[in-house]
């Protein structure tokens, strides 16, 4: 049996429990592509899906612990091998996508439906670039489109704007035609500011829930603030986003869904069906060739060193992505 290099969780805990190992290389279904992984990513998201809080995801993850041993949901690579019954890539196409539930992407190969989540990259796409494209980009393109709707002219605050999420966020609702201004702290602005935002508010010297601007949208994406402290800078019919729930948000979602016109929403994008989240990528694979999005990369590392890269993200420094390179000779 062929092995391959690859990241395995021994169960519920801190960065600790990623360890390398060998594991066997999987053998594409009939319905199935194997990509050679280039890039893969380490997120926010597989933090906490690592460690099992909060604990009702685990509903989802697994109860006592992870049902994927492989951790990773973004990749990046080209195809190698491809199953009986698929046409629609050939050997050596490149491609990146999302296993969402299905992880397994930190390693050196994963099996892919040839209808999941995978397209083919563009060609002045690197696999850095291609690999973080199903968390920021993908989970912004939907909260700010299919959640929350927005419109040119719209006022877009983006809580969290030098993250992920945030990076992608100021990009997009810019694409959009929307007046944004971005939240970060003081060694951010320049960056927000280049990523095209029109205002900027540094957290350290200014409380953006007491201001006096009214926003459409609050796109809280690092879930510090609250649809409480928010709803003072909302118009009459504006709404507080963010993918981080909390069980306020929750409590809150429901009440405003009910007796408020000014409304608090949470959707986990990852649940959205392949078809949907295959959709969102094709989009912005469109607006990343007229030339309107930029990933942004803080740090790379290693495969053999995913948790020292979880250790970064919870540090909370971050800005932009982390990005996983797993095999560097040919990035």
């Amino acid at each position: 049996m062929k092995e391959m290099k690859a990241i395995v969780v021994s169960g519920y805990g801190g960065p600790e429990v990623l360890q390398i190992k060998s594991m066997p290389k999987p053998s594409p279904k009939e319905n199935e592509v194997l990509v050679k992984v280039i890039a893969t990513s380490a997120t926010t998201a597989d933090g906490m899906m690592r460690s099992g809080k909060p604990y009702f995801g685990r509903l989802m993850t697994g109860l006592r612990k992870p049902k994927h041993q492989i951790p990773g949901t973004g990749f990046a690579g080209y195809i190698v091998e491809t199953g009986l019954n698929t046409k629609k890539f050939i050997l050596g196409t490149r491609v990146f996508g999302e296993t969402t539930l299905g992880m397994s992407t930190n390693a050196e190969y994963v099996a892919v439906p040839e209808d999941g989540v995978i397209l083919p990259m563009p060609d002045n796409m690197t696999y850095a670039e291609a690999a973080t494209y199903g968390d920021g980009h993908v989970t912004s393109l939907n909260f700010l489109k299919e959640i929350a709707q927005v419109e040119p002219n719209h006022k877009v605050l983006i809580n969290g704007a030098s993250g992920s999420l945030g990076t992608a966020a100021v990009q997009i609702a810019k694409f959009v035609g929307a007046e944004v201004t971005g939240v970060c702290s003081t060694r951010n602005v320049g960056l927000v500011k280049s990523l095209g935002a029109d205002h900027v508010i540094d957290y350290n010297k200014e409380d953006f829930s007491r201001g006096h601007i009214k926003y459409d949208l609050v796109f809280d994406t690092v879930g510090k603030s609250s649809y409480a402290k928010s709803k003072n800078i909302l118009t009459e019919s504006g709404q507080y986003v963010s993918p981080v729930l909390k069980s306020s948000l929750l409590l809150q979602m429901l009440w405003t869904s009910v007796f408020a016109k000014k409304k608090a929403k949470f959707a986990a994008t990852g649940l959205r069906t392949e078809a949907e989240l295959h959709s969102l990528f094709t989009r912005l694979v469109h607006i990343f060739r007229g030339g309107h999005l930029k990933t942004v990369i803080d740090r790379q590392y290693p495969l053999e060193k995913v948790a020292e890269a979880h250790r970064y993200i919870a540090s909370g420094h971050k800005k932009g992505n982390v990005v996983i390179i797993v095999d560097p000779v040919s990035i």
